[in-house]
């Protein structure tokens, strides 16, 4: 049984940082794609950004390139995203996501597991 689980959300400032972790119980994490999702009210989850299993390539929606960064400790079983310069319209809850051999894609249905999300509000 696959558990993600992410931590770091809050409320913060417009320009402010917030860095969230994923923990995920997998004995063969580093066989694991990670990627990052978020959903704001309404709206369909959209792709924020990926690391593949051998941490060579990472992936950024262009939203978001140059302010958000995506690492992985595999001694931890943990990605992270490391989030600069927020903007209001950053404001949803963050979800992070585990793809087994995975290219990184930004689709979502190619992800298998889920964890349950971390809500990031932005205030101008």
């Amino acid at each position: 049984q696959v558990q993600l689980v992410e931590s770091g959300g809050g409320l913060v400032q417009a320009g402010e940082s917030l860095r969230l972790s994923c923990a995920a119980s997998i004995s063969t994490f580093t066989y694991y794609t990670m990627g990052w999702f978020r959903q704001a009210p309404e709206k369909e989850r959209e792709f924020v950004t990926s690391i593949t299993w051998s941490g060579g390539s990472t992936r950024y929606a262009d939203s978001v390139k140059g302010r958000f960064t995506i690492s992985r400790d595999n001694a931890k079983n943990t990605v992270y995203l490391q989030m600069n310069s927020l903007k209001p319209e950053d404001t949803a809850v963050y979800y992070c996501a585990a793809d087994k051999w995975g290219a990184g894609t930004t689709s979502p249905r190619t992800y298998e597991y889920w964890g349950q999300g971390t809500q990031v509000t932005v205030s101008s």
